[in-house]
């Protein structure tokens, strides 16, 4: 197997990730690729897509891994040669921690992009040792943003406009949405050309997911007729239980093609590595987390061509 090439600018950090990724890969047992993958895409440079890719990950369940699903895909397209953009939508501002983003509340953040006009490009940071990755941070002041927006004008579109006139080139802006379905992510959707929605693979992964459906329809309908579902991926997923079998059959029956081939297991490095201000990419790049993340941006970017 090929290694994954690296860019001259990477930090040593990036190299280190890489060359676990590929010594993992390499002691693997190698299997035929799944149905929808591209052969050989582990060889070579990942393609870059035709035109930037606006994903908003959404789900208005709490939990399933809507803010460690947006930093890891982010981390590992970075890695492989992508210019990646991740906005910080959720009050919690717990992407701009995993990413090692200030977020204080006195720093300018996306709660000033939408309520106060301020450019996208006063509040953008480069992630420390992550080349090409970037991330537009969220403070608590964010959680006053769902009441403030009523009163505004084109209060759905605020996002839409702030990225508009936000001139820097990305492959990817990846939105990393608030657990709920208020403005904060009906502005991620309108903004966005894609939804990413993370299912988690336990009992009531579908309770709630027609609601979600629903709203995309109708800002599909009303506000972003390019709107699209593109991508559904399955996170927390334990294969000592029959269960998680059963929802994965479950979901993939309803969504077909929509769903990644690749499930992203439990695991508990994925929940360590925020706490260093870190993606599971870097923090331990051989853990199973890392590696599944790392297939489902293969997948991800594979898909970019088509798009």
């Amino acid at each position: 197997m090929t290694q994954t090439p690296l860019n001259p600018g990477d930090s040593p950090l990036v190299r280190e990730a890489l060359s676990s990724v590929v010594s993992r890969e390499t002691s693997a047992v190698q299997t035929a690729p799944k149905t929808g993958e591209t052969p050989g895409d582990d060889q070579g440079a990942w393609p870059k897509p035709p035109k930037c890719r606006v994903i908003a990950v959404a789900n208005q369940k709490g939990g399933v891994g809507k803010t460690t699903t947006s930093v890891n895909l982010a981390a590992a397209l970075s890695m492989n040669g992508e210019r990646v953009l991740v906005i910080d939508l959720d009050p919690q501002g717990n992407a701009s921690t995993a990413l090692a983003t200030e977020h204080r509340g006195d720093i300018p953040d996306v709660y000033q992009v939408l309520v106060d006009d301020l450019p996208m490009s006063e509040i953008v940071k480069e992630v420390p040792e992550m080349p090409g990755l970037y991330c537009a941070p969220a403070t608590i002041d964010l959680a006053g943003a769902e009441i403030e927006l009523v009163s505004l004008v084109a209060r759905e579109a605020r996002l839409r406009r702030a990225l508009a006139a936000y001139d820097v080139e990305f492959d990817y802006i990846i939105i990393d949405c608030p657990p709920s379905l208020g403005l904060l992510t009906v502005n991620a959707l309108v903004a966005a050309e894609e939804v990413l929605i993370p299912i988690q693979c336990e009992y009531y992964a579908l309770e709630g997911l027609g609601q979600l459906l629903r709203n995309v329809d109708l800002i599909k309908a009303h506000l972003n007729p390019t709107l699209r579902l593109s991508t559904i991926v399955l996170t927390m997923y334990d294969g000592r239980t029959r269960l998680a079998s059963q929802v994965a059959d479950e979901v993939r029956a309803h969504f077909s093609g929509t769903v990644l081939n690749t499930v992203i297991p439990r695991s508990v490095r994925l929940s360590e590595a925020p706490s260093y201000g870190q993606s599971v990419m870097t923090y331990d790049p051989g853990s199973s987390g890392a590696m599944a993340y790392m297939d489902a941006a293969r997948e991800i970017a594979y898909r970019a061509a088509s798009v």
